[in-house]
């Protein structure tokens, strides 16, 4: 494989990627701006996790700025992996700005590396969230053209761009659209990290809507694997990774009170307009072309993102959660 550039190296998808990668002996230079769109205390606890293997190196830069064409150029890698990215639906409507500059500027001036230095294999993550109002379970061939949150827009935009450069000059790209994702160190943004958090320390937890959303829960070891077979692959490929089984809300909580044998305490409130009411992912395309699917179902992987919970609620009883 060689030297695999992964651009959002302290993120839940990106860390998890980096670790997959070195247990397979590769050599991994990790890029990541350490923003505080959540709270950092989850970057550098998997940053530190990294650090301790010799085959990786970290480099702190922000991938939508300039000199991001310098450090890969000086490193040189084989493959780029943009895991980089501002991810989250509320977040981007309250400031759609700093979406649009990571996960567009930042996914072209990588798109630009690849095409300057002779780097032909790209992997890009998107995001389910651009299938709203499609029909179930979501097929990669599906028009995705009226995304309803600036998030979603961007990673539209970001999906046409590496197919522009594909195309102009022959790079290998591979868009994984990923269906929510989850696991031991997640991000504080979402569902299940928040519920577990909450319902552990005896405390409300928020559920918009009435419950019975549905989402196609996916643990991230798996998410990891599907993305490092993509190097694999030729061509330019729009790939589903998910578990292909949703799940509701209201089942998810009740497994989470059963693991911690404590009762959630649920206050309901309107369901947002942005978000979307159900997810499932159609798999086969990751089957056929990856030998590709999902090991973990919701009850195990639960029950590995609770226990890593319980045994880190020392330092996690001090993260702030976000909306």
């Amino acid at each position: 494989m060689g030297k695999v550039l992964v651009a959002g190296a302290c993120g839940f998808i990106g860390a998890n990627v980096c670790e997959k990668l070195l247990e397979k002996e590769e050599e991994v230079l990790g890029i990541d701006d350490l923003n505080d769109y959540y709270d950092v205390k989850l970057k550098k606890y998997r940053l530190d996790r990294l650090e301790k293997n010799k085959n990786f190196a970290f480099v702190k830069l922000d991938i939508s700025k300039e000199n991001i064409k310098y450090v890969v150029k000086e490193a040189k890698p084989d493959v780029i992996i943009n895991l980089a990215a501002r991810a989250g639906v509320r977040g981007s409507i309250e400031n759609p700005e700093i979406y649009y500059q990571t996960n567009v500027m930042g996914n072209l001036n990588l798109l630009e590396c690849a095409k300057d230095f002779g780097i032909k294999k790209y992997i890009f993550a998107s995001t389910s969230s651009l299938y709203a109002g499609c029909e179930m379970p979501f097929k990669e061939e599906l028009s995705v053209n009226n995304p309803i949150s600036p998030y979603a827009a961007s990673k539209k935009s970001a999906e046409v761009t590496c197919y522009t450069y594909h195309y102009l000059f022959g790079i290998d790209v591979i868009i994984f659209r990923y269906f929510t994702v989850y696991g031991p160190c997640g991000r504080p943004d979402m569902s299940i990290f928040k519920f577990i958090k909450l319902i552990y320390e005896e405390k409300e937890i928020t559920v918009y809507g009435d419950g019975t959303q549905s989402r196609d829960f996916t643990y991230v070891e798996d998410i990891a694997e599907g993305t490092i077979r993509g190097v694999s692959l030729s061509g330019f490929h729009i790939i589903n990774l998910g578990n292909s089984h949703p799940h509701q809300l209201n089942e998810v909580i009740k497994i989470i009170e059963e693991k911690l044998n404590k009762k959630a305490k649920i206050i309901y409130k309107p369901f947002h307009k942005a978000d979307i009411k159900a997810t499932y992912a159609d798999i086969s395309k990751a089957k056929n072309l990856l030998n590709w699917e999902p090991k973990v179902d919701i009850y195990e992987g639960l029950d590995r993102t609770v226990k890593w919970h319980v045994e880190n609620s020392y330092w996690l009883k001090d993260v702030v959660l976000k909306d």
